[in-house]
């Protein structure tokens, strides 16, 4: 009697799995006549140039900074760009803050595009071409900072000149915002918010670096696609200590300090964190999903069921797939005695942890505590933020951005996304939930590898790409 209605009940279920599947195709984004934007390549290549040329170096301790460096760039800026000083008001709200306002028609529902011009810090050694000299070869810019981010510094500025030239002003008020010590988690971002906030400005649409135009990115789908962060996902960084009685190695006791930290490794390592399907990763699976071969539809399609089958497959792939779905753990530091024959009297390890929106600093650290379950391993945290708050998509602000997005890139598929680093733009949330997070690039594998990494270096094709998109943006602002 039962085994008719559990067949029916099957071949109901499975065909509601292929039906939803069958049915989840790409969604109609109609891109309207394109107008061809013209870029001065060799001017927006030279300017670029000259901005790698300041080696803006930014230092947690900021003692180590070379302040000359830092002013060095600010005034380089008005030769490159003097139609921009002679129309903007600028203002330094700090130290390491530049904030210019481009007066539109109305002050309402400002935009405001975002960039960092300072930089990390560089092995020269392991270099093919020196770091800080902006040279030009082959058709690529060599030098720290082309990609992350004074590409797009560079960018903005190239765009709003030209504009300017060419008489074009914005039916709303344009501020380009630059942070000064972004790399360093510092305040130059967060200062230009507080004088918005002082002033009861209310951005109509922040833009930031963060996601860019890829490949290869997303289970079963070859063709590029334009990742639009919608949230950044919180950091911490969190110590655990082990204190001995130290001693010669040629008696070691069981369980010493170093042993200890690495069990408390293994432990925190093996209890990872939960499956999470935040709103911008929800998006992206709606999005890019739709592109996939049939097998991923199928369970990108069916979510209601096959949710633990994709947080397993996050787990076992890794990388950026698995961090959009669940908080993060990399064990980064380790610290022992200064002797190869010294048992160390105090060890200690560093753990950092990107955390989903969902999960918070309180919530990660006693995760961790629980994992651990030693009372001899110290636990404390060194710093931590939160989530970011998520933006909208359904508005106004994001189909601008997406629209440009789709213009510029028009083989690319353009979705939103979490963004799993973290950038300045999480400042401005306090003010907006309309805040963007899109490098204007499309980066290979091997390109993205060298932000913080070595010989990092930029196409002219993509600085004059990343000019040809601003351009179209500040037009509808």
């Amino acid at each position: 009697m039962w085994l008719p209605i559990l067949i029916v009940l099957l071949v109901v279920y499975f065909a509601v799995i292929f039906i939803r599947a069958l049915l989840f195709v790409p969604k109609k984004n109609e891109i309207g006549t394109v107008s061809e934007v013209k870029v001065d390549a060799e001017k927006a290549t030279n300017d670029l140039a000259e901005m790698i040329r300041c080696k803006t170096i930014s230092h947690r301790d900021e003692s180590l900074d070379d302040v000359a460096e830092f002013e060095k760039f600010e005034q380089v800026l008005p030769g490159l760009f003097p139609n921009i000083h002679a129309t903007c008001e600028f203002e330094k709200p700090g130290d390491r803050s530049l904030l210019f306002r481009w007066k539109g028609k109305s002050p309402d529902s400002p935009s405001v595009f975002m960039a960092h011009y300072d930089v990390v810090s560089v092995e020269e050694a392991d270099w093919t071409r020196p770091a800080f000299d902006g040279i030009l070869e082959d058709g690529f810019l060599w030098g720290r900072g082309t990609l992350d981010t004074k590409g797009t510094v560079n960018g903005v500025l190239q765009a709003a000149e030209a504009l300017i030239a060419s008489g074009f002003v914005p039916k709303n008020d344009i501020y380009f915002a630059f942070g000064g010590n972004e790399e360093v988690n510092g305040d130059g971002a967060k200062t230009i918010v507080d004088l918005f906030r002082h002033r009861g400005i209310t951005p109509g649409l922040v833009l930031d670096e963060g996601g860019a135009v890829c490949t290869k990115v997303f289970p079963g789908v070859k063709a590029p696609i334009a990742l639009i962060g919608t949230g950044e996902k919180g950091q911490l960084n969190i110590k655990y200590t082990v204190k001995g009685g130290g001693g010669h190695s040629s008696s070691p006791k069981a369980n010493g300090p170093v042993i200890r930290l690495s069990k408390a490794a293994l432990k925190v390592e093996k209890a990872s964190f939960k499956y999470t399907l935040s709103q911008p990763a929800a998006e992206l699976f709606d999005t890019a999903g739709r592109h996939s071969t049939f097998l991923y539809r199928i369970l990108f399609a069916n979510l209601w069921c096959f949710a633990p089958v994709l947080a397993l497959y996050a787990k076992l792939s890794g990388g950026e797939f698995n961090a959009i779905v669940r908080t993060t753990t990399a064990f980064t530091q380790m610290s022992g005695s200064k002797g190869a024959n010294v048992i160390p009297a105090v060890a200690t390890m560093v753990s950092n942890h990107r955390i989903i929106p969902g999960e918070n600093v309180e919530s990660v650290v006693a995760h961790v505590k629980k994992a651990v379950n030693d009372d001899k391993v110290d636990v404390s945290v060194i710093n931590g933020i939160n989530p970011s708050v998520i933006s909208k998509t359904d508005c106004e602000a994001y189909e601008r951005v997406r629209s440009t997005v789709a213009e510029t890139w028009q083989e690319a598929i353009v979705s939103p996304y979490l963004m799993v680093a973290g950038s300045d733009s999480r400042h401005w949330g306090a003010i907006s939930d309309k805040v963007y997070r899109f490098s204007a690039m499309a980066l290979s594998k091997e390109e993205r590898g060298m932000i913080h990494g070595n010989d990092e270096r930029i196409p002219v094709e993509t600085i004059c790409r990343t000019v040809e998109f601003y351009i179209r943006m500040m037009k509808k602002c």
